[in-house]
């Protein structure tokens, strides 16, 4: 067939993001007189500017998950996706103004030495395992098993269609990551994601220039799009089981996002290691731009994949045999004819991977460090602790090629694992909500908090997984073969190919699967951290939790957000004064917050107004 694979020049580009990203690992383990402290090697010695951080929370935020799975999403469920603009922003206010000051003010490595510090050891250890094993939050962070997927899935997707090497390819992005993580720490980190973002939107860029030009103009994208329903922006349903419409996009997503944005150590470690908190809070904002950007981008692909497939879709057509296949599949199909720009878009992908491992390792890293080593072993010098970290670095590193040879083998049962395990960022927003926004809560209403929050997520999650949701619940848009010249026997089969292990006939499917189940997946987390905190107030009030005196620096202030317009006073980190407070200021700030539960308004008397806020 006229379908390019690739060629020499391909290889070539691959190899040189490859390089360059090394390159760098080795600048930063010996520029500035390299890693003396375990601090230097894991928060970048707390000196980095607000516009690298930018760009580098950008890109682990962006797996090759997002290069390869979000334009095959707009093309098989259409644009609503890009409702998660909105969801992007209400994330990044909340992540910079509620839980970033109070991390910032602390100055802490790990987001779990918080636990310890306004809960009890015993929480924090919850935290930190909880962590490791599964996943920190929705599956886009960090956690051993999830590093697997991301380095295997799309070297799987790329070496279907392009040929491209695959174990060539997992076993390459592995070992650089694992080097320049082990060599330069967080330093090498932030600047080859910077790196990184840009070849990412590089080899977006070429797929939507060529994809406008084969289709002569941008305004017949559109068009097309239109005209096949794939511009459906706006579904207010509000139906809670529909997988996407706006409420589901918006509060689900928010929450979901926010375990990843607000609370996640990949995340959290890099803006704590802003030289100052106008830096970090500014690194957050920026970063935003980053995601609008890369959405727009994802969304441009998404249209272009459908306004130039819209007579034969390859997927229906047996021609790719996944979804994530697709975008691989069109820039053969239009970008053939110039070498190496295949390559370019492979390297993108790739470039998503790497980001998100190399952050996954450096925040494995900090958190075995901080949290398991540090506490036992008490007489290490800060030369041996950096040490210590570049060889968990190193671990984790191959800890991350294990899980991908893993995924190979275990595919589907691995997915299955992951989307129950991605349940568990909302009981830890929920945690963490608690210690900062409720004076009152204490260690036990937490611990009994997390614990049904934990439950009730892996009921759902486990009953989604058992029965997954109808069709109907999905709404997948119509795709058609009517002008493909391909002779192939049949097109019956256009089921969802994500079709999880379990697999029972759709006969049985009790009373809950259709109700309870079917909660779209955005609401999982939400669902987890609203019992998390509502259970966390009740126990806590039973248990005495308003007799505690927590320490004001533990939890968000009124002197928090109004530091935000004192320029002066933001470049220092300022004391909290403690002598001049008085309990009962009853003001009227944050009580429309829409971050603020509104549940508790009615009960709330004036002695548990803690600075205007409704707790």
């Amino acid at each position: 067939g006229s379908m390019g694979r690739f060629t020499v020049w391909d290889y070539v580009v691959f190899a040189a993001m490859l390089l360059i990203s090394a390159v760098i690992g080795v600048y930063y383990a010996f520029a500035g007189g390299g890693q003396k402290t375990s601090k230097d090697f894991l928060m970048g010695g707390r000196s980095m500017n607000a516009f690298p951080v930018a760009l580098s929370l950008t890109a682990s935020f962006m797996s090759a998950v997002t290069v390869l799975g979000t334009p095959a999403e707009i093309y098989r469920y259409g644009a609503i996706f890009c409702i998660f603009a909105i969801t992007y922003g209400l994330v990044v206010l909340c992540s910079a103004e509620i839980f970033l000051p109070v991390f910032y003010k602390l100055g802490i490595t790990s987001t779990y030495e918080y636990l310890e510090l306004r809960f009890n050891k015993y929480l924090r250890l919850c935290g930190t395992v909880l962590f490791i094993i599964q996943t920190a939050s929705k599956p886009q962070s960090c956690s051993t098993l999830y590093t697997g997927i991301v380095i295997y899935a799309p070297a799987l997707a790329l070496n279907q269609v392009t040929g491209f090497d695959l174990w060539g390819a997992v076993v390459a992005t592995g070992v650089v990551c694992t080097f320049y993580c082990t060599l330069g720490g967080l330093k090498a980190v932030v600047w080859t994601d910077v790196f990184q973002v840009g070849i990412m939107i590089a080899g977006f860029s070429s797929v939507i220039i060529r994809a406008v030009v084969v289709q002569g103009g941008i305004g017949r994208i559109v068009n097309d799009s239109y005209y096949g329903g794939r511009l459906n922006f706006w579904d207010f349903n509000p139906n809670p089981l529909q997988r996407h419409t706006f409420w589901t996009i918006v509060v689900g997503g928010t929450f979901t996002w926010a375990g990843m944005y607000g609370v996640n150590q990949s995340q959290v470690q890099r803006y704590i290691a802003c030289k100052s908190r106008f830096h970090a809070k500014i690194s957050l904002y920026i970063n935003l731009l980053g995601l609008w950007a890369i959405l727009a981008c994802a969304a441009l692909c998404g249209l272009a994949l459908y306004s130039i497939y819209k007579d034969c879709d390859p997927w229906t057509a047996k021609q790719v045999s996944a979804l994530d296949q697709l975008m691989p599949y069109l820039v053969l199909d239009i970008l053939h004819d110039f070498p190496g720009v295949p390559g370019l878009f492979v390297a993108s992908a790739y470039s998503g991977t790497l980001s998100t491992v190399s952050s996954s390792i450096n925040a494995l890293a900090a958190v075995t460090v901080e949290d398991l080593i540090r506490p036992c072993f008490r007489s290490l010098s800060e030369k041996k602790l950096s040490w210590i970290s570049m060889g968990m670095s190193l671990f984790y590193g191959g800890v991350c090629i294990a899980m991908a040879a893993l995924a190979s083998v275990l595919g589907a049962l691995l997915q299955a694992a992951l989307s129950i395990f991605g349940m568990v960022g909302g009981p830890l927003l929920g945690l963490f909500s608690l210690g900062i926004l409720c004076s009152f809560a204490n260690g036990i209403g937490a611990f009994v908090g997390l614990l049904s929050g934990f439950v009730i997520s892996l009921w759902v999650g486990i009953g989604s997984q058992i029965y997954p949701p109808l069709p109907e619940r999905t709404k997948p848009l119509y795709l058609s073969t009517a002008g493909c010249n391909i002779s192939t026997g049949d097109f019956t089969s256009t089921e969802n190919p994500f079709t999880t292990v379990f697999n029972t006939p759709t006969a049985e499917r009790p009373a809950l699967a259709d109700n309870w189940y079917s909660l779209s997946y955005l609401y999982f987390s939400t669902l987890g951290t609203l019992v998390t905190v509502v259970v966390g107030i009740i126990i806590s009030l039973l248990t005495g939790g308003l007799k505690q005196n927590t320490d004001r620096k533990f939890r968000l202030t009124k002197e928090d957000f109004l530091s935000n317009f004192s320029w002066s006073k933001s470049e220092t980190p300022e004391k909290v004064e403690v002598l001049n407070w008085k309990p009962f200021t009853a003001a009227a700030e944050g009580t429309d917050n829409p971050a603020f539960s509104h549940i508790e308004m009615d009960v709330a008397s004036n002695k548990n107004k803690v600075n205007g806020l409704h707790i």
